[in-house]
Parts: C-alpha cells; sequence; structure tokens
C-alpha cells in the first residue's frame, strides 16, 4: 500500500484545530475566570470534549478519501 498525501494534510489539519481551539478557549479566560468554580469546571469540561466531534470525519477522509 502506498502512503497518500491525505494522511500528513490531514494530520496538519488536526493541529491546525487543536491550535485554533485551544487559542479560542484561552481568549475566553478572562471572561469564564470570573464565574463561579464550577461553572469553570462544566465550561472547561465540555470545551475539553467537544473539540474530539469534527476529528471522526477528518480521520475518516484521512483513511478513506471520503
Amino acid at each position: 500500500m502506498t502512503p497518500t498525501w491525505r494522511k500528513p494534510v490531514g494530520m496538519l489539519g488536526i493541529l491546525l484545530l487543536i491550535l485554533v481551539w485551544c487559542l479560542a478557549i484561552v481568549s475566553l479566560s478572562n471572561i469564564v475566570g470570573s464565574w463561579h468554580w464550577l461553572g469553570q469546571l462544566v465550561f472547561y469540561l465540555f470545551t475539553g470534549l467537544i473539540w474530539i466531534a469534527p476529528l471522526k470525519p477528518v480521520l475518516r477522509w484521512m483513511e478513506l478519501g471520503r
């Protein structure tokens, strides 16, 4: 099986997604920092897990090309 260009491009896309997501969340830290600790916990748990959702189509594209 020959390597395809999709895997390196997909990997760079995933890294770019993580970078943009982290910058977006960090930019909200001043607002979120003033919340009650329980609200912060929910926010960071949610945002720490939700970035995984867009990975499924990217990984499928990387493997199958669809």
